[in-house]
């Protein structure tokens, strides 16, 4: 990310983010060595965001991590901004229902931010959690999404895919992804075919409002070993059942615009 075109709040964000997608607490050096910002702006925006709680300063290792300030913010956010807090119960009702892993995410910049998530009854290890970050064309979720966007919000949901091939399923080009898009518009609801990693299956259906504005989507997520798409397909009616009931609640609320697709 590039913050340039934002000024000097927008600079500032990116090194947050920078600190952020590390995943530990790195040092100046560290963010130093990409190159993207003079070493006297970038310690002046390291000590502005330490200054105001954004991010921690550790003097004995010498290294930056994420400020408790965050913490904060992400829970008011959570509260605010997530159709989390109003799912929780339609999606504790069908994760007891179907026994299987439930998703809940939501579009943010064209990729895919899981909200809240419930383990199977026999939980699998897997790359989604709530408050994880993933792709959007190639998960379940994302793509159910991705499909019922507008014409403007998906060409620019689009311009923000990578088309890394994750496996040997992974839909790696615009082309292919459109043509799964428009199949998804078509039966309602989405498939990961072991896309994102192997092994791991879902059915998704977003959740629409009555005008079909995307506010999310959620989905049941399991295993090869375990399941198929056919026995998965059939959960489809019950998933998009709570998926329009999760909708419904989301629209008698004030739920923020999503224009950030």
């Amino acid at each position: 990310m590039d913050g340039g075109g934002d000024g000097t709040v927008g600079k500032a964000l990116d090194v947050l983010d920078r600190v952020a997608q590390a995943g530990r607490p790195v040092r100046f050096s560290d963010l130093l060595s990409d190159g993207a910002y003079p070493k006297a702006t970038l310690y002046r925006f390291l000590q502005t965001l330490t200054h105001q709680g954004m991010l921690a300063y550790d003097a004995d290792r010498q290294t930056y991590g994420l400020g408790v300030r965050l913490v904060r913010l992400a829970h008011a956010a959570w509260a605010q901004s997530s159709i989390a807090p109003l799912a929780r119960p339609f999606i504790d009702r069908l994760s007891a229902e179907v026994g299987e892993t439930i998703h809940l995410a939501q579009l943010d910049l064209g990729q895919v931010l899981y909200v809240d998530k419930r383990n199977a009854l026999r939980p699998v290890e897997m790359f989604s959690q709530a408050g994880k970050v993933g792709p959007a064309y190639c998960t379940g979720v994302g793509k159910a999404m991705l499909a019922f966007l507008s014409q403007d919000e998906l060409t620019r949901a689009l311009d923000r895919q990578s088309f890394h091939r994750f496996t040997d399923h992974t839909l790696d080009t615009p082309a292919k992804l459109l043509a799964d898009l428009q199949a998804i518009r078509d039966r309602g609801f989405a498939f990961d075919r072991e896309e994102h990693e192997p092994g791991i299956i879902c059915v998704a259906s977003p959740i629409l409002t009555r005008g079909g504005r995307v506010m999310g989507a959620l989905s049941v997520t399991s295993t090869t070993a375990r399941s198929t798409l056919d026995a998965l397909a059939a959960l489809a009616p019950s998933i998009g059942e709570t998926a329009a009931l999760i909708a419904a609640e989301a629209e008698s609320w004030s739920f923020p615009e999503q224009n950030r697709a």
